[in-house]
């Protein structure tokens, strides 16, 4: 075909290049800043590289838990419309107890050259929303957005500030200590990118440009507009643990002290610490390894960098309509609590941290009961735990629930000591139970910092749902999730899932120093990230979908 290729051809026929049925791009009314029109597409092949527009992904259907049916596009009626915000990790770069040092080890999650910027990377996703709206592929308004956890990333009280008022809006001024910068990235260590110096490092080595006065600008204060539309929130594990992985109570003095480890001379040493977030039995000798020093750095002392608890996360979000927490939650042992979506839809915001520390999670049982007397008190069929049915004369109500962590990640079995005596489930556990319900459409998550869809699929088509999981704002692609659930009026529901992007050009001339220029910039340096080891973006199929399920 002279001038238009198998994909064209392909695309124009409504299937994918990988012949997977697309939906009609006709019908889409609002796609405007989404990723339906453009994305960012890095600029070249290899090294640092700049971003650019690039081609828009279409919405890909679904038939893993049940077929499409031919003109539901007819009959469809939108019930519910939200945003997933999830893995913000709002960021005070400064703080003294951070393991930097270890990002050639453990990768990203200890160190990440735009974490200066994170506070100015979330806004510009508020601002995305608010411009909006609705969902492209229904129409309907915004019901409210979800943050599905780590919405902090050292569990500090200033960044559960910083955190709150990027959401409701007000003024941030995203320094702690000294009225400069005083971190790893002007401390003249060449593991680390040092924006406003001359020297070399690894980064620039790389590719990474020289950027004067970027820390400065990335300190100063701004203004985030917050949201238009109501918000609730789930817990993570790096609101709940020292860097998301140890246990409070360890190391909590040091983070309003002055004394900053930036590193151990011995890599040997690096790699026993790094030990200690994955393996319990290594945290002794790496508490000893702290203990004895190191490379330090001396910073200016702030109280406001003192960790908070869960009771204390809870309570900071009272003032404002507590965002689905109320009284009840105030003294965080139970942080978990229902939600009106919309009209006969209901959301379940799990906790699934574990206070015994470990970047995995878990649920306890009595969780995992309260759940199950939700649903049944709403469901009017539901299985029991030996597959028998059970009807009873009350009207369906559906549920779509939000966690942290994934079915793949709840391993951390480790008893939690708010509840000490309660055993505590892994994934699967969790899985099985929503099985039980017909009236269970979907468990919405992050973690992973990865675009993740995925059918749990049931003999009985009604018993099946999807567990959709979404990337982080604090690394590439800094997506946000649009997901819209419709009746389709034949048996079927579909669930819309378009993803957003920030706010914020996809290039900006270097001298930038602007609120949006600084965004953009934030997006950039996410995408070249030289210790990032994850895939973000997933496959189209973990992208712009419609998910079909049944109802009946």
């Amino acid at each position: 075909m002279t001038g238009f290729s198998r994909r064209s051809f392909l695309l124009a026929m409504g299937v994918s290049a990988a012949g997977v049925p697309l939906l009609d791009r006709q019908a889409f009314a609002f796609t405007a800043g989404t990723t339906l029109d453009v994305t960012a597409a890095p600029i070249g092949a290899s090294g640092y590289r700049r971003l650019a527009a690039g081609p828009g992904w279409p919405t890909v259907v679904r038939n893993d838990l049940i077929a499409a049916k031919a003109g539901r596009e007819a009959r469809r009626q939108a019930l519910a419309s939200f945003v997933q915000f999830s893995d913000m990790h709002i960021c005070d770069a400064q703080s003294p107890l951070r393991f930097e040092y270890l990002h050639p080890i453990i990768g990203s999650g200890a160190h990440r050259p735009q974490e200066t910027l994170t506070a100015q990377g979330s806004t510009s996703l508020v601002r995305r929303v608010n411009a909006v709206k609705r969902g492209p592929l229904t129409g309907r308004p915004f019901d409210f957005v979800m943050t599905t956890g780590d919405n902090t990333d050292n569990h500090e009280h200033i960044e559960l500030d910083w955190f709150l008022t990027v959401l409701n809006g007000g003024r941030i001024v995203p320094n702690t200590g000294d009225s400069r910068y005083e971190g790893v990235q002007n401390a003249g260590i060449s593991t680390f990118w040092q924006p406003d110096l001359s020297s070399t490092d690894d980064y620039k080595a790389k590719g990474f440009p020289q950027l004067d006065g970027l820390l400065d600008a990335a300190v100063r204060e701004f203004t985030s507009p917050g949201l238009d539309i109501p918000w609730y929130c789930t817990i993570g594990n790096h609101d709940d643990s020292v860097v998301g992985s140890l246990p409070d109570g360890l190391l909590d003095s040091w983070y309003t002290g002055r004394k900053k480890i930036v590193g151990f001379g011995d890599p040997v040493q690096n790699a026993k610490v790094a030990r200690a977030f994955s393996d319990p039995a290594a945290l002794p000798e790496a508490l000893a390894i702290l203990a004895s020093g190191g490379v330090v750095r001396t910073v200016t002392p702030d109280e406001r960098r003192r960790l908070f608890d869960t009771g204390e996360f809870v309570r900071k979000h009272l003032p404002t309509g507590g965002h689905g927490y109320t009284e009840a939650n105030a003294d965080g042992v139970d942080v978990f609590y229902t939600f009106r979506m919309a009209p006969g839809v209901t959301g379940i915001s799990m906790d699934t941290t574990n206070l015994a520390g470990f970047a995995e999670g878990s649920i306890g049982l009595h969780q995992l009961n309260w759940i199950e007397k939700t649903l049944r008190r709403n469901s009017s069929l539901y299985y029991d735990w030996l597959g028998r049915p059970t009807r009873q004369n009350v009207t369906d109500e559906l549920f779509v629930l939000f966690s942290h962590h994934t079915s793949k990640s709840m391993s951390n079995v480790l008893p939690d000591r708010r509840r000490p005596l309660d055993p505590r489930m892994n994934g699967d556990a969790l899985v099985n139970l929503l099985h039980r319900f017909p009236n269970v459409l979907a468990w919405v998550n992050g973690h992973t910092h990865r675009n993740v869809i995925t059918p749990h699929r049931h003999d009985t088509p009604s018993r099946s749902f999807w567990e959709i999981n979404t990337a982080a704002h604090v690394d590439y692609p800094q997506h946000a999730r649009v997901i819209e659930v419709a009746d389709n009026g034949d048996g079927t529901l579909s669930l819309f899932t378009t993803l957003l992007e920030a706010d914020a050009p996809y290039q900006v001339d270097y001298d930038d120093r602007s609120d949006t220029g600084l965004a953009s910039l934030c997006r950039e340096i996410t995408y070249n990230d030289i210790h990032s080891r994850t895939n973000p973006l997933g496959t189209p199929l973990d992208r712009n979908t419609e998910l079909l399920v049944s109802v009946r």
